[in-house]
């Protein structure tokens, strides 16, 4: 039986959020409630007792506002109203309500630096022409070259391809992402205005906290000058600017209880750790952790150095091995290179999913017992791996504007299986899924391995009911054990300790009055397997 959630209450300032378990819903693969072969909010509300009885303590919802999905959401076209496919506002109010009374928040996403090319101030822009004040809520500019043929300067993209579009009229517009998602010039106060508006309006509906895309992309330098490498400051990435807009928007999260998680991939450490301020975000996504391989001392320093950069500005750690934009973990983990690299990911890279599956159940139990916050992606709690998606149903931008050489990030966002034994796996109803689900995707189904006590729902639901029973987990510090090269071992006060074997032999366990859980089976001797993790009482 699931532990007790803590009050939800929109508007408590409790700090909740230090040491939470937070699932990340992706909307349109979560469950299809009207059986169009969509997943919706219908689906999401039908399945919230699974979330409650998973034991998280918020769902993170991917963008479900009104979009073109030129990027799977990413792409806003309104942020007030629910994209048709994903259902209403009104169902929207309803799944954060009911959630609420289950003990589960609701953090919702914000893409501060770019919308959809539909959204109403872009069409307005297009429609007035050059010099005009809707242009100058963008990034218009003419172009170079002799006729204004070339483009504005030559940043690279975030995706492959160009960075600017020339529209009928001549000029260029800046996007960092797809010719479909024009970035907002942050130096406009109506971008500033309109963007804490929005906050206020999710807010005031109960939503406890926001996701910010991209959270170190949204202001560039106004001289928008061609790209130099190592360049400081940066013309769009990490801009000084950017603290106070997000000091305004902490005024703003504050007034109603709320709290920001932010997307900040930086290698500066310092500078990473200056959003975390006590006037700026409650916490940032920790990357370092979530490209790091499965190595012993590599996780060990990713481990260091995330509490290192954290501790100064005392904000809590947040650990993540997966999200949607990411190669599955038991894919990666089963690949001869385990770590994460966007610029690494190919087609037909083998995959022993047994060892993946192996060590991404003790890369579970070590993510969970670790200090801080944890995100997982949804499916994880199923072992789901990366899935092939056949070339012809590649719907991802990233593998388009590679030329097609990129896999893209749909392998990833498959629809969920539900029901080993009905159709499309218990996704909708008899509606083909958006995105085809494997052969053989039922074996994975959530009513099957709710049955299975070893099954890796069974690892998620047990970790995460000791998560929030055992005194000694969540938030606080970690104390760093002896240990043989290849293996893990730290403390968490009082009496806990994780030992996690990454070694090529099995490892002798500490002292200990009891296992807690373990993510294999020990050793006839109870010596610990390699690529296993166990929990101990001292």
């Amino acid at each position: 039986m699931a532990a007790p959630h803590r009050d939800p209450t929109p508007g408590s300032l409790d700090d909740w959020w230090r040491d939470a378990a937070i699932y990340q819903v992706y909307p349109r693969s979560f469950a299809d409630g009207d059986g169009d072969g969509t997943g919706d909010l219908a689906g999401v509300r039908a399945k919230l007792p699974y979330l409650a009885e998973l034991g998280v303590d918020a769902v993170w919802f991917t963008p479900w506002y009104l979009s073109p999905l030129a990027d799977g959401g990413y792409d806003v076209a309104d942020y007030r109203t629910i994209d048709p496919a994903f259902g209403t506002l009104d169902e929207a109010e309803k799944l954060i309500a009911e959630a609420r009374s289950l003990g589960i928040r609701t953090i919702v996403d914000i893409v501060p630096n770019h919308v959809s090319d539909q959204h109403p101030w872009f069409r307005a822009a297009l429609a007035a022409g050059p010099g005009s004040p809707e242009r100058k809520r963008f990034h218009f500019r003419p172009g170079r070259g002799e006729h204004g043929e070339l483009p504005p300067n030559d940043w690279p993209s975030q995706f492959a391809g160009p960075t600017w579009t020339r529209v009928e009229d001549g000029e260029w517009y800046l996007h960092l992402f797809t010719p479909q998602q024009p970035d907002l010039n942050w130096a406009h106060p109506a971008v500033r205005e309109e963007h804490e508006s929005v906050l206020r309006f999710w807010f005031e509906r109960g939503v406890a906290g926001v996701r910010i895309d991209s959270a170190a992309l949204p202001v560039k330098d106004p001289a928008l000058p061609d790209f130099v490498e190592g360049r400081d400051p940066h013309p769009y990435v990490d801009r000084d600017e950017l603290h106070e807009i997000y000091r305004s928007w902490r005024r703003v999260a504050d007034a109603h209880g709320a709290v920001f998680v932010g997307e900040v991939w930086l290698p500066d450490s310092e500078r990473f750790a200056r959003y975390l301020r006590p006037d700026e975000l409650h916490t940032a996504f920790n990357f370092t952790f979530l490209a790091c391989p499965w190595d012993a001392d590599r996780l060990r320093t990713a481990i260091d150095d995330t509490l290192a950069e954290h501790a100064p500005v005392g904000a809590p750690a947040t650990w993540v091995l997966c999200n949607h934009d990411v190669t599955r973990t038991v894919t990666r983990y089963g690949r001869a290179d385990t770590g994460f690299d966007f610029a690494t990911k190919a087609f037909g890279t083998p995959t022993d999913l047994e060892l993946g599956t192996r060590r991404a159940r003790a890369a579970a139990l070590l993510t969970l017992a670790l200090p801080g916050s944890v995100y997982f992606y949804q499916g994880e709690e199923l072992g789901l791996p990366e899935a092939d998606i056949p070339r012809e149903r590649i719907q991802d931008p990233m593998h388009f504007r590679s030329g097609g050489t990129d896999p893209g990030r749909d392998g990833c966002r498959v629809p969920l299986p539900w029901k080993a034994d009905s159709p499309h796996a218990g996704f909708g109803s008899d509606a083909v899924p958006w995105l085809p689900q494997p052969a053989g995707w039922s074996a994975y189904a959530a009513d099957r391995q709710a049955a299975d006590p070893a099954s890796m729902l069974s690892l998620y639901r047990t970790a995460l009911r000791l998560r929030r029973t055992e005194p000694a987990l969540g938030d606080g510090a970690l104390e760093w054990l002896p240990a043989p090269d290849g293996v893990l071992a730290f403390r968490r006060a009082p009496g806990l300790v994780c030992v996690v074997n990454l070694a090529g032999r099995p490892a002798a366990l500490p002292d200990h009055d009891a296992v807690l859980l373990t993510s294999g089976p020990l050793d006839p001797d109870g010596g610990l397997p390699t690529d296993t993790a166990v929990w101990l009482r001292v």
